[in-house]
């Protein structure tokens, strides 16, 4: 039976299952205008958004979804100009782009120069050379784990995720893509070179760890069996998971092997469709100066890193701690991004999580 998580951590565990949030926050005293907004979880934090709704005398109505498909269904059943801002899977925005979804943002407006420059994914927020998104926050898919409760140095090695000596003390984070090129990494493999010829000896390794897992579940499930004692490592964890649990869990930690790990990135930008663009881009703005990158990267929903250089100014010791501030530079050389794969291959790629989910 799961042990009972109290307290603010129970608050925690639970805002990342919420399935939508409309509003944030009270409106503002005679607000003028509203901005409607399609994001993830971390943007709904009434300490990020009220400042710009104070600010501005504007109400920003916020609705969560969580996977690009979930978003792209929210803006099939809208009408065009429902909505003036989007969160986006970095990896998403040229899809979002062919769709023609997203509007051009002025190079003046956005402060690209202060994102750190491996996060920027130009091939990603660009095309033809006009900025159609900008990297907002981003983070690692690596492994998460208690150091009181494992020795810390196994942990540098990737190999650790199908070790017998932890044999039912890891709990596995039950999503195809970065748990297929992790495991990729971990036997040597790119993920930006990932063939149908690479996923048997993947596969392979699939089925090793699922043997020796205590479990394989969802964000909640997996951050909640380590917060309480239920596993001592979490593959597919990293900060997202630990960060923002560091002052009442400082146990819980997490590291990128030598093997490397995966990066995420989300990047936010305005709908072709908005009537709002001036106030969209303003809203961009905020999110991505220091002070707002601050804020967003410490949200009540997940810690990650802010995209923006610059926000270190605006984090305590504790936070950059927390989230590796002075580690970026080497984290960054020694991660990888997603695989991003055609349909066949992302068909073979979840054929195979889905027959070690059977194992």
């Amino acid at each position: 039976m799961r042990k009972t998580v109290s307290g603010t951590l129970t608050r925690r565990l639970l805002l990342a299952t919420a399935a939508t949030i409309s509003l944030v926050g009270a409106m503002p005293a005679n607000a003028k205008d509203e901005l409607n907004a399609l994001v993830w979880c971390d943007h709904t934090d009434p300490a990020l958004i009220e400042p710009f709704e104070k600010a501005n005398n504007v109400k920003v109505n916020l609705k969560e979804y969580e996977g690009t498909g979930a978003g792209l269904s929210i803006l099939e059943q809208s009408r065009p100009g429902d909505w003036d801002v989007f969160v986006v899977d970095g990896v998403d925005v040229p899809r979002a782009v062919e769709m023609g979804l997203m509007a051009e943002l002025p190079a003046d407006a956005v402060p690209t120069a202060d994102i750190f420059p491996e996060v920027r994914m130009e091939a990603n927020n660009m095309k033809d050379g006009k900025i159609y998104a900008v990297t907002e926050k981003f983070g690692y898919n690596t492994i998460s784990f208690d150091k009181t409760k494992v020795d810390p140095a196994d942990m540098e090695d990737l190999s650790v995720i199908w070790s017998e000596k932890y044999k039912g003390r890891i709990a596995l984070y039950d999503y195809y893509l970065p748990m297929v090129g992790l495991t990729g990494m971990a036997i040597g493999k790119k993920t930006a070179d990932l063939t149908e010829a690479d996923l048997p000896a993947i596969k392979e390794k699939l089925f090793e760890m699922k043997k020796v897992s205590r479990q394989v579940s969802d964000v909640v499930a997996s951050q909640t069996a380590l917060a309480t004692g239920e596993v001592d490592i979490l593959v597919g964890g990293g900060e997202w998971i630990t960060a923002g649990l560091s002052a009442e869990k400082p146990n819980l930690d997490w590291t990128v092997p030598k093997q490397g790990a995966l990066r995420w990135a989300q990047s936010i930008g305005v709908f072709k469709d908005s009537t709002k663009k001036d106030l969209a881009i303003k809203f961009v703005q905020y999110i991505l100066s220091p002070e707002g990158q601050a804020r967003l990267a410490t949200s009540s929903c997940y810690w990650a890193m802010p995209a923006n250089s610059k926000a270190g100014a605006n984090l305590t010791d504790h936070q950059k701690a927390a989230l590796r501030w002075d580690k970026q530079a080497e984290y960054l050389k020694n991660t990888q991004l997603y695989p991003v794969a055609n349909a066949e291959l992302d068909a073979a790629m979840q054929d195979i999580w889905t027959e070690m989910l059977q194992q």
